[in-house]
């Protein structure tokens, strides 16, 4: 699956809060963190990627400040809200649920 659209709906959004629980990245960090953590599988563009972070802004999931990047570029740098530490908790456990029901589905069907 390469891409976001492969994606449940909302997937991304809980999968940048996942990566951001550890620490502040810009977008590309973000997208290469996402793409080397899956093994290549997940692959996000800025098509999908900036919109999803939007969102998350928009709702007080995270929050963003401009500084240099490691190569010494400006940056518009995510990091994780109190919020979005709760929202991750949530969408996670709703996704476990979903994932549950789909392989009980598989296994039985």
């Amino acid at each position: 699956m390469h891409g976001a659209s492969g994606l449940l709906p909302g997937t991304l959004e809980m999968l940048i809060l996942r990566i951001l629980l550890r620490d502040a990245l810009h977008g590309y960090a973000i997208a290469q963190r996402l793409k080397d953590i899956s093994r290549d599988v997940l692959q996000v563009g800025e098509s999908s990627l900036y919109p999803a972070l939007q969102r998350l802004l928009l709702n007080g999931y995270v929050e963003a400040e401009w500084r240099p990047s490691e190569n010494n570029r400006r940056a518009r740098y995510y990091s994780l809200t109190p919020a979005g530490r709760k929202q991750l908790v949530a969408e996670r456990e709703e996704f476990d649920r979903l994932v549950a029901a789909i392989r009980r589905i598989l296994q039985t069907a």
